[in-house]
């Protein structure tokens, strides 16, 4: 599964990320909180969280608004 990582600017494009990736980057760190892009799928990182879930990581994700308009948003996951 690959994921698009939360843009740093505007108009730039979001990087992709995989999920070994994360895994990988889990194992190194411990702990991570990780930024995607509003247009990944919400059935995406549900199974991301699921995917965590099962390795015995507790994990959280939410929707971050940086403005008041309501399509201005990016989604945080925290693992643990």
């Amino acid at each position: 599964m690959e994921l698009k990582l939360a843009r740093t600017e505007l108009e730039a494009k979001p990087k992709k990320i995989k999920l070994e990736k994360i895994e990988e980057i889990l194992k190194n760190e411990g702990q991570k909180i990780f930024y995607f892009d509003k247009s990944n799928s919400h059935k995406d990182l549900v199974s991301l969280v699921e995917h965590f879930e099962e390795l015995g990581y507790s994990v959280y994700l939410r929707e971050v608004k940086y403005t008041l308009d309501e399509n201005d948003y990016i989604y945080e996951i925290h693992i643990l």
